[in-house]
């Protein structure tokens, strides 16, 4: 369900398909793990097509929160529209919006440009 890798000194981490209401806690505490890993590398959350629906998108916003909190730059890469909606529509707005980018290159570079500007 998940893979990750490390670019560039970026932390990568893909969601291959949406775990559903029963996995999505699961996939969050991944996410979580991953990041307290691998802290204070900048992290992208890439959501391939396939896991562009509503437990997904609600996993990696609540990994986006706790990236907040920790001051941890986190990007959001998905092809999809679709799933980029959704990151829109369910964002709350008493945190910082996330960057959402069509490409997972792009998520890549900008994280590497902030992370640079911010040190």
């Amino acid at each position: 369900m998940l893979s990750h890798t490390i670019e560039q000194g970026v932390l990568v981490i893909t969601v291959r398909r949406d775990p559903g209401i029963s996995g999505r806690a699961r996939v969050s505490e991944t996410i979580s793990d991953l990041v307290h890993a691998h802290r204070p590398a900048p992290v992208v959350v890439v959501l391939d097509e396939a896991a562009a629906g509503p437990a997904a998108v609600s996993a990696v916003l609540r990994a986006h929160r706790m990236c907040s909190h920790l001051g941890i730059l986190m990007s959001i890469a998905t092809h999809s529209a679709a799933a980029r909606r959704l990151l829109e529509t369910n964002t709350y707005t008493d945190s910082h919006r996330p960057v959402i980018h069509a490409r997972t290159d792009t998520a890549i570079t900008t994280a590497l440009s902030a992370d640079t500007a911010a040190a």
